[in-house]
């Protein structure tokens, strides 16, 4: 079954002190674009998550974060208390007559006013982190799965509607060959010249072959049976679903060319119009 390269999956965990958030987006893409978003205390889990990520999604435009909000009274930012004091005693000799509490405005606004102490991973609370990105990533691949049996089925509708209109245009055919041989043979009384009626026929016959189409319409049915095969597959893939759009254009370009007749180049037109949009939703396909 096929997936789409668009899902969103999102996954939260309450701890004790904070609360993890994890959201994983992703569009199409020819390959894998990464971007990944983390406390910085984290960063040296990065790499480890990005394989992780690449294995799980394989491809597309991804944007995947991890938020951190403290839920603690406690915080690891604090009052640098020697160097306020020391900015206090300065802004003093400046501003004698400046009331204490604006000269404690003024300092705490100074740099190294604050200090955040650093954090060091915590192995347990990295574990749990490890379970909420496995959900999210879980959620992200459901979300693609539903997309794709979207997809499959505005495939299977654009590929019965090139069916029909290429047996419509084969219904035509008796009619298209009629009407270059009533052609032919007007052209040839307009002439008023005496024609051996064996050759004319075997001039005839080689023509109307180079005209025929039953090796598209042979060509192009099993194009669109390996497209369905393809999709329904357990590897199906947008690269090689792409290249069966591109044979089933090659084969509807030469209908088109050799039709010749004005009603079978109409459907020709809306064969292509079905494949253009079938071509703008593969784009999609994992």
């Amino acid at each position: 079954m096929i997936q789409s390269m668009t899902g969103f999956g999102k996954a939260t965990l309450q701890l004790s002190t904070k609360k993890i958030t994890v959201e994983a987006k992703s569009l199409n893409s020819k390959g894998l674009d990464l971007n990944v978003r983390m406390p910085s205390v984290y960063r040296e889990m990065e790499l480890g998550l990005r394989n992780q990520i690449a294995l799980s999604l394989e491809r597309g435009k991804i944007d995947f974060s991890i938020f951190i909000e403290s839920t603690a009274e406690q915080t690891s930012t604090k009052v640098n208390v020697p160097i306020v004091k020391a900015y206090i005693n300065q802004l003093r000799e400046v501003h004698a007559d400046t009331d204490e509490t604006e000269l404690m405005k003024m300092a705490i606004r100074m740099p190294d006013a604050l200090k955040t102490e650093r954090e060091e991973i915590d192995g347990n609370d990295w574990i749990q982190i490890q379970t909420v990105i496995e959900e999210s990533l879980a959620n992200i691949l459901n979300f693609r799965k539903d997309e794709g049996a979207s997809l499959e089925k505005e495939f299977q509708l654009r590929i019965g509607n090139i069916r029909s209109y290429m047996e419509q245009a084969l219904a035509l055919d008796p009619e298209r060959v009629q009407a270059i041989k009533d052609r032919l043979q007007t052209a040839i009384s307009e002439l008023r010249v005496n024609v051996d009626e064996n050759r004319f026929e075997q001039e005839l016959i080689y023509y109307l072959e180079k005209l025929d189409i039953t090796e598209e319409k042979v060509r192009l049915n099993n194009h669109l049976d390996y497209f369905l095969e393809t999709i329904n597959g357990t590897e199906a893939n947008g690269r090689k679903l792409g290249f069966i759009t591109q044979e089933m254009g090659r084969e509807i370009n030469t209908m088109g060319s050799k039709s010749n007749h004005a009603q079978m180049q109409k459907l020709v037109v809306m064969m292509k119009d079905e494949l253009e949009k079938i071509k703008e939703q593969v784009l999609n396909v994992l």
